[in-house]
C-alpha cells in the first residue's frame, strides 16, 4: 500500500475516532476518496493498528496489497476493477474472457447480493469484515435498493466504507445511513511534493495541477499520460489554427474534459477574471473585433455541446469521426473567442 498523502491524513484520523458501522466519503473526483477508503478499511483490518492507520506489514496489510483479503469486499465497476487489479467473481470473469457481455461500467445487483451474503459469514482473520464501495454512485437503484437493509442493521462485526464524487446521484436513503466526512481540498504547498515524490518533474508538477483544476490525483494521472506539460498547453492554440491532429491520441472523453476546461477559461477570461486550468498566455489571442456578448454566446453553446457530448463519450458510434468533430467545433468557436 502506497503512502497516503499528507492532505488525507486528518480525515483518516477523524475516521479512525469514530464510531459507527457505515461511512460516506465526499469530495470532487480527484481528491483521493478512493484511496482514503481503502486506508481505512486496512487499518480497521490490520493485525496491529497505530493512531495513524495500518501497520503496512503484517499479514493482514500483505493480503490486501495482493488483493486476497478474506475479510475485504471491493465493490466497483467491473471496469475499476479490472484496470486496478481487483479480482471480478468467478462468474463475472468467465462471462467477460468468453465475450458474452463486455464489463460493466455500473455496480451490478448481484455484486451488492454476494456482498450481503459476505457480510452474513464468520470474519476469517478475526477483526471483522469490511465492504468497500467505490464509486457509490455508480450503482444503479436496484442495487442500492438491495443494500438499505444491511447498511442499517449490517450482521456480526461488519464494516461499510462508501466513497463518492457525486455525493447527489444517491439515494437519500442510502446517504443518510452513513456518517459523511467531505474531504478538504488541499494546498499547492502539499501537493506539489508529493507530486515530486510520485516522480513528476519539478517544473511540470506545477502546470499539471493547474490543468487539473488544483485536483492531485488528476494532475498525476496527466502526469503518468503520453503528453508532457509543453504538449497540453500547446494543444489550445493549435486547435485555433484548425489543427484537427490535436485531440488524437486522447480518448473522446479525454477530449471533451479538456474541451471544457477550455471553455471554462475562454468564458472567464471574456468576463474579466484570471483563467484555472491553462496559463494566460496559452490561450488563444482573444479577438478584439468579435463582440464579448456574441463571444459569451457563442462560448456558452459550446459549453453545452460539450455537457451533451459528455455524456455518450464511453459508447460512440465512430471515435475517429467524433474526436474530428469535435476539433473542428473548437476551430470555428476559438476564431471567436
Amino acid at each position: 500500500m502506497p503512502t497516503l498523502p499528507p492532505w488525507l491524513m486528518p480525515a483518516l484520523a477523524q475516521l479512525l475516532e469514530r464510531r459507527g458501522h457505515a461511512f460516506l466519503i465526499l469530495g470532487p473526483s480527484g481528491l483521493g476518496q478512493r484511496e482514503l477508503a481503502l486506508a481505512l478499511a486496512q487499518a480497521w483490518l490490520c493485525d496491529a493498528p497505530t493512531a495513524d492507520g495500518a501497520c503496512g506489514a503484517c499479514a493482514s496489510c500483505h493480503a490486501i496489497e495482493v488483493r486476497a483479503h478474506a475479510d475485504l469486499a471491493v465493490l466497483m465497476p467491473e471496469t475499476d476493477l479490472l484496470a486496478l487489479g481487483w479480482p471480478l467473481p468467478e462468474k463475472a470473469q468467465a462471462d467477460i474472457d468468453e465475450k458474452r457481455r463486455k464489463p460493466s461500467a455500473e455496480i451490478r445487483v448481484e455484486v451488492l447480493r454476494d456482498a450481503i451474503e459476505f457480510s452474513q459469514r464468520t470474519s476469517a482473520r478475526g477483526r471483522g469484515k469490511v465492504v468497500l464501495i467505490d464509486p457509490a454512485d455508480r450503482m444503479n437503484e436496484i442495487a442500492a435498493n438491495a443494500l438499505l437493509k444491511t447498511l442499517e442493521e449490517p450482521a456480526g462485526e461488519t464494516r461499510f466504507v462508501l466513497a463518492t464524487q457525486a455525493a447527489h446521484r444517491l439515494p437519500a436513503t442510502i446517504r443518510s445511513r452513513c456518517q459523511s466526512v467531505s474531504l478538504a481540498w488541499p494546498s499547492s504547498a502539499e501537493v506539489l511534493p508529493w507530486l515530486e515524490r510520485q516522480g513528476v518533474a519539478a517544473e511540470d508538477a506545477r502546470a499539471f495541477l493547474r490543468l487539473a483544476g488544483g485536483l492531485p490525483f488528476e494532475a498525476l494521472r496527466l502526469a503518468q499520460g503520453d503528453r508532457s506539460a509543453a504538449q497540453w498547453a500547446a494543444m489550445p492554440a493549435a486547435l485555433a489554427r484548425g489543427d484537427a491532429s490535436a485531440l488524437s491520441g486522447l480518448t473522446l472523453a479525454q477530449s471533451i474534459s479538456f474541451l471544457q476546461k477550455l471553455s471554462v477559461d475562454l468564458m472567464t477570461r471574456r468576463l474579466g477574471g484570471p483563467p484555472r486550468f491553462f496559463e494566460p498566455q496559452d490561450l488563444p489571442v482573444a479577438r478584439a473585433e468579435v463582440d464579448s456578448a456574441a463571444a459569451l454566446a457563442a462560448l456558452s453553446a459550446w459549453a453545452k455541446a460539450l455537457l451533451r457530448a459528455a455524456e455518450t463519450a464511453d459508447h460512440p458510434f465512430q471515435p475517429a469521426l467524433a474526436l474530428e468533430a469535435l476539433a473542428a467545433q473548437a476551430h470555428k468557436v476559438l476564431r471567436m473567442a
